[in-house]
C-alpha cells in the first residue's frame, strides 16, 4: 500500500504521541497495570482486616484473668520478640482460627502502649 506522502509525518507523529503518553502516564501519571492494581488491592484488603481485628485482641487482652502476668511477660521481652510474647499469650489468635496471626498481633501491641 502507498501512503501519501502529506500522510506519513501525521502517523509518526501519532506513534510518537502514543509512546510519549504511554511513558508519562506509566512513569508520574500514576496508572498501574492490572496485576499491580490486584496486589495493591489485596494489601488493602488484608490491612483492613487487621484493623478490624485489633478491638477483638484488645478485647480478649482486657477480658484474659491471668492479664497482668501476661503484660508482664511481654514487656519484660525485647523490642523485637514482643509480637511473639503476645502470640504466645493468645491474644493474636482470633476466634474460629487455630492459629495467632502475626500482622494482628504487631498491630495489638502497637495498641496496647507497653
Amino acid at each position: 500500500m502507498n501512503t501519501p506522502e502529506w500522510l506519513k509525518p501525521g502517523i509518526y507523529g501519532a506513534l510518537i504521541g502514543a509512546v510519549f503518553v504511554g511513558i508519562v502516564g506509566f512513569t508520574w501519571g500514576g496508572w498501574v497495570t492490572g496485576g499491580t492494581a490486584n496486589d495493591r488491592a489485596m494489601a488493602m484488603s488484608r490491612n483492613d482486616v487487621v484493623a478490624s481485628m485489633v478491638p477483638v485482641c484488645l478485647d480478649m487482652a482486657r477480658s484474659d484473668p491471668a492479664r497482668t502476668d501476661k503484660l508482664a511477660t511481654i514487656r519484660a521481652a525485647s523490642t523485637y520478640q514482643r509480637r511473639d510474647a503476645l502470640m504466645t499469650a493468645g491474644w493474636a489468635t482470633m476466634p474460629g482460627t487455630d492459629a495467632p496471626n502475626r500482622d494482628i498481633a504487631q498491630a495489638c501491641l502497637k495498641e496496647l502502649d507497653l
